[in-house]
């Protein structure tokens, strides 16, 4: 936990005169490097430096996400354990640029970096079963309730948009797969923090893309305009099933095969529609 103001936590009647003549000249005036600064206008014209929240899992456990978080070439801002109760710990402030993802991108932006706030949550991840396919690792209720607490503020605090508030697999599907087909994205849609594909536009859309599915091409430039980044070529590539199923597994986790077919394409249709007032 950070320390306290000890300015704040002072009680009135101890501050001196003196004190106080040097907080109201302070109030209208910083000095950076010694060099007088007005501060007492502010600009209309601005927001924050924050467009983008991250979400990842660390795949190892408590102890090992901290030594990695804190003592590696990675960081988060945040990091969410699993304990019970979970507790959020604070890693890099969030004015400074913490090292959690790497080459990404989505839509005109890259390397984010320098324009994000990444949560880290202490889970396991994906570890192969026994046909060799991943078995994802649960969350559990406290620590998505901790989580979804601490993205509400983030979002409120920073004005970061629905459409920006993504997994570590939607900004660099080709090596990440975090937060995993596990994490409940639909808690998050609820709270009103991103977009979710309404389910009866989706049932009305599918019947028309079962009839005739779309080309790879078409589901290329409609994920390209949701945001990820994928080439357009018309290939059915690895790289293009990897993108597939990151959207697959943050809208229909049931099913993530990267295998474009009539349902996603009915809910890339509804979601890459002007979102309703």
């Amino acid at each position: 936990m950070a320390p306290p103001d000890m300015l704040e936590d002072q009680p009135m009647n101890l501050l001196s005169r003196s004190s106080l003549a040097g907080l109201a000249l302070l109030a209208g005036c910083a000095t950076p490097g010694g060099v007088a600064v007005d501060a007492s206008h502010s600009a209309q014209s601005q927001d924050s430096r924050v467009l983008f929240l991250i979400i990842h899992f660390t795949a190892e456990n408590h102890e090992a996400s901290l030594r990695v978080l804190t003592r590696g070439n990675v960081s988060s801002h945040y990091l969410v354990s699993d304990e019970s109760p979970p507790r959020v710990y604070r890693l890099v402030d969030e004015s400074r640029r913490a090292w959690h993802a790497g080459d990404s991108a989505w839509k005109n932006h890259g390397g984010l970096n320098a324009s994000s706030i990444g949560i880290e949550i202490v889970n396991m991840g994906g570890r192969p079963g026994p046909d060799g396919r991943k078995v994802y690792a649960p969350f559990p209720p406290a620590q998505v309730d901790a989580v979804l607490a601490l993205s509400q503020d983030i979002i409120r605090r920073h004005g970061i948009t629905p459409e920006r508030v993504l997994g570590h697999s939607d900004i660099a599907p080709q090596r990440k797969d975090d937060p995993g087909p596990l994490f409940p994205w639909q808690r998050f849609a609820q709270a009103g923090l991103i977009r979710w594909p309404d389910a009866a536009e989706v049932a009305a859309e599918q019947p028309r893309f079962e009839a005739t599915l779309p080309s790879v091409a078409w589901f290329q430039a409609e994920l390209a305009r949701f945001g990820y980044k994928v080439a357009t070529h018309g290939e059915l590539d690895e790289a293009t099933r990897k993108v597939v199923a990151a959207f697959q597994m943050r809208y229909r986790p049931a099913r993530y095969d990267g295998q474009p077919d009539a349902q996603t394409a009915a809910m890339l249709a509804v979601l890459n529609r002007p979102a309703k007032p």
